[in-house]
């Protein structure tokens, strides 16, 4: 069964209003990593007000709704991650002119959040009946120190039964086909410390910590032609006052490739800056806190099939052509199991992890439309 432009575009007429309602209504919902419940709830009472049945949340805070998966060891996987990087008291101002829709977490990842929610309601009207069968997963904690938590858990509970994945979350004129590895790290020092003039020369944790981080710095990244290694010190805290010598700093860092042999070996210059500290009396405590895995043996002849069906569906429906690129996505734990994954996009937006995020508001229908055609096709429906 293929996806007709006639029934399609009856359902988005009779539906627009309705799509960037809830839109609006997702993107009021505060929902940083591991917090995501209120948004979870609301994704399960949408999709059972409208038509899907067997839908559940999982301990992980993901709302899954298996379409037609009844008895399948081949199932399509897509998911729309539920959380957004922005902590809890974030003012959430949203505003609509008609052409730009503005709200922290507008588009990432919570347009195609919405695009998702109203693909499954469009093919579960239309009684489409995909091959294998597809798994809809509103997931948990893709941002930040969520880890990747939530789509772990789908791989975990429904391992030996994934025929291939596909995460919505980019715009449309571009496609995820490889992905970036990373590791990341709380870095702690303790030292006596004391009052800034009557124990001055005594160690202080924030200069500890200072010297560490200008190691890092140093670092010369693994130059492999077609890859790319960076890192990065994300925030540092630490210190009591102004005149007292710190006894605690800490500082977040991580290191990232897209090929696994460049992040084995800035796992192991990290590991030597952290060692030399040791080394010399520093007393450090470092803790691992993020692990992504690079790409594992996937099928890439079904990766390049999808990721060529998206864009001749692009193509066809906004008229613009895609780039592929290597990102850090849910569809690092598939493609490190060596699930075939790709990591598509439903919309135009900017501003991405600011407050100043916007999104083109007609972009939407069009990443619906883009997003159903692919679905359709990828599943031989």
């Amino acid at each position: 069964m293929k996806v007709g432009n006639e029934s399609f575009y009856s359902f988005l007429n009779k539906n627009r209003d309705y799509f960037f309602q809830t839109h609006r209504e997702l993107c009021l919902i505060p929902a940083p990593s591991r917090h995501e419940d209120a948004r979870a709830e609301y994704c399960r009472e949408w999709l059972e007000k409208n038509g899907a049945d067997g839908v559940y949340i999982d301990e992980a805070k993901n709302v899954v709704f298996p379409f037609r998966c009844e008895g399948s060891d081949r199932l399509t996987v897509v998911n729309a991650h539920t959380d957004t990087v922005f902590p809890e008291g974030t003012p959430l101002c949203f505003s609509d002119d008609g052409d730009i829709i503005r709200c922290p977490g507008v588009g990432d990842d919570t347009g195609c959040l919405a695009v998702m929610l109203f693909a499954a309601k469009f093919l579960v009207e239309e009684d489409f009946r995909p091959d294998g069968g597809i798994l809809f997963v509103c997931n948990s904690c893709e941002e930040g120190l969520g880890n990747l938590f939530g789509i772990r858990r789908i791989c975990e509970d429904y391992s030996g039964r994934i025929a291939r994945h596909i995460s919505i979350d980019a715009d449309y004129g571009e496609v995820f086909d490889r992905c970036v590895g990373s590791h990341r790290y709380e870095v702690t020092v303790t030292t006596e410390g004391g009052h800034s003039f009557g124990d001055f020369g005594k160690k202080n944790a924030i200069a500890e910590a200072a010297a560490i981080i200008s190691r890092i710095y140093r670092l010369n990244v693994p130059q492999v032609p077609g890859t790319r290694t960076t890192y990065n010190v994300g925030t540092v805290s630490g210190g009591t006052s102004v005149n007292t010598i710190a006894q605690k700093a800490s500082f977040l860092c991580e290191y990232r490739s897209d090929d696994v042999g460049c992040l084995e070996i800035m796992k192991s210059a990290f590991g030597n800056i952290f060692d030399e500290a040791r080394a010399e009396g520093v007393r450090l405590d470092v803790r691992l806190v993020g692990d992504r895995p690079c790409a594992n043996g996937a099928d890439r002849r079904e990766i390049d099939r999808m990721a060529d069906l998206y864009s001749d569906i692009v193509r066809q429906v906004a008229g613009v052509g895609t780039v592929r690129k290597s990102a850090s996505t849910d569809c690092n734990i598939p493609l490190s199991l060596g699930i075939p994954s790709v990591c598509i996009g439903s919309m135009i937006s900017g501003g991405t992890h600011t407050t100043e995020e916007w999104l083109k508001k007609d972009s939407l229908p069009a990443g619906l439309e883009i997003v159903v055609k692919f679905l359709a096709g990828i599943t031989k429906g």
